[in-house]
């Protein structure tokens, strides 16, 4: 019987990887975006340019570069988006992400190949999104990248290998980011059921079960400070 995925990334990266250029764990700062912060009163946090605003300010105070979180946060943030608001609502937040400056650089956690890639450029996507394709210990899993720049497509072509520490993208801005302020969404997925270049980052309790299984906690991958 093969071991969990995230029984196996424990094992082989006990430490952690990186996934921002230039950027150790002791830049970061936890952040909370999930219904229950009292800190969000008041505030739409669904506009980019007041969502930026908020997290900025914290990164000020805090003396940090990079805010992270938001594994399985159920948040209001996606409230503007008619994507999310289909017959189950969708708000509850599959990967992790990492705000911080557009331009920043994103690098492969570990080695893989590139499994396809594409531009999900409606309201309240991606925008520019990279999927790797990645085998530890007879494992197949994927990493998914949203919210790159448009300039990162010229980094990519399907099946090229990449090396652990190589630069993936660069992080997009809210422009391109269809709305969000400047931030990666990153993402472990086991059973990718035939996406290319997407996959939801985004579920509903209905389906929480389901996707919490199948995106594993990013934290067994990219050690963070929540």
């Amino acid at each position: 019987m093969k071991e969990s995925l995230s029984i196996v990334l424990r094992q082989l990266y006990p430490k952690g990887t990186h996934v921002l250029k230039d950027v150790s764990s002791n830049d970061f700062m936890p952040l909370d975006l999930s219904t229950n912060n009292p800190g969000l009163e008041g505030l739409d946090i669904t506009q980019a340019d007041v969502c930026e605003r908020y997290i900025n300010r914290l990164l000020e105070a805090s003396g940090k570069k990079v805010a992270v979180g938001g594994y399985l946060e159920k948040r209001s943030l996606y409230g503007s988006s008619e994507r999310f608001q289909n017959e189950a609502i969708r708000n509850i937040h599959l990967g992790v992400d990492f705000w911080t400056e557009a331009g920043t650089p994103v690098v492969a956690p570990i080695a893989g190949k590139i499994h396809s890639f594409a531009n999900n450029s409606d309201f309240g996507n991606y925008g520019p999104t990279v999927i790797l394709e990645h085998l530890e210990a007879g494992i197949t899993f994927y990493t998914l990248y949203g919210h790159l720049s448009l300039e990162s497509f010229t980094l990519w072509s399907e099946g090229k290998e990449i090396e652990a520490g190589t630069v993936i993208g660069i992080l997009g801005t809210a422009e391109i980011n269809v709305g969000y302020a400047p931030h990666l969404h990153f993402q472990i997925i086991e059973d990718l059921n035939g996406f290319r270049g997407d996959y939801p980052g985004v579920c509903s309790e209905k389906d929480f079960k389901y996707y919490a299984k199948n995106c594993i906690n990013p934290n067994f991958l990219v050690q963070l400070p929540c």
